[in-house]
């Protein structure tokens, strides 16, 4: 009989699962209780838009402002919940499930820093908005380089194409791949805080070859079949 010692056991993944999605349930509620809290503190119009040298360019009515990002981050929650429901392939995102929980709540938190920058913005604190976000970006991309890896086929989480779709070789090779592309995105992102007259470049052109390359890659690699 083969040894269960050390073995995570389902109930255990599912009781982590369980408690995961309690500190994102909670951000999410701050994050309309801060909004709440704050909204006689301000301006009609609120800044809401900057460019990439991190300068104001775009504004939104105070109510659209405040609320509009705690809205974006319970309807992608929700989305998320519905993803593991929904795929064909549901069996196979339940043997990663506990990375992706994680992955939703990283990105909840993402979010709500973007909803804090925006409102110490609006509150009169100064800061370049550019060199605040590129770690969070950096560390949004790290961890999508832990993720891609420990991915099973499915078809609506990690790099789909109808060549690692058609392929459990094809798609572990393509993730191995483009989770190596991200932990290099993710560096060089966090790395051009002190370039910022090249940040943007350097961001931009780093996703674009991490999310990119592994699409050509996978084709190519199923030819190979």
């Amino acid at each position: 009989m083969q040894s269960q010692v050390g073995k995570p056991s389902l109930h255990c993944y599912n009781t982590n699962m369980k408690k995961i999605h309690i500190p994102i349930l909670i951000i999410i509620l701050f994050s309309f209780c801060l909004s709440a809290y704050l909204y006689p503190q301000m301006p009609a119009k609120m800044a809401s838009h900057w460019n990439a040298a991190g300068e104001i360019n775009g504004y939104m009515t105070k109510c659209w402002a405040l609320y509009l990002m705690p809205l974006v981050t319970t309807l992608m929650y929700l989305m998320f919940l519905v993803i593991p429901k929904i795929d064909p392939l549901k069996k196979n995102i339940e043997k990663f499930r506990v990375y992706f929980d994680w992955f939703i709540l990283l990105m909840v938190v993402f979010l709500f820093y973007i909803h804090l920058l925006t409102l110490a913005a609006n509150l009169g604190y100064t800061f370049n908005m550019t060199t605040m976000m590129l770690p969070a970006i950096g560390a949004l991309f790290i961890y999508i380089s832990y993720l891609l890896p420990r991915a099973k086929r499915n078809w609506f989480i990690g790099i789909r194409t109808p060549w690692t779709l058609s392929s459990d070789k094809v798609w572990l090779k393509t993730h191995i791949l483009g989770a190596m592309l991200f932990r290099i995105a993710g560096a060089l992102t966090i790395a051009s805080v002190f370039f910022q007259s090249y940040a943007i470049w350097i961001v931009l052109i780093s996703a674009l070859v991490a999310g990119l390359y592994p699409i050509v890659y996978s084709y190519f690699e199923y030819q190979k079949k």
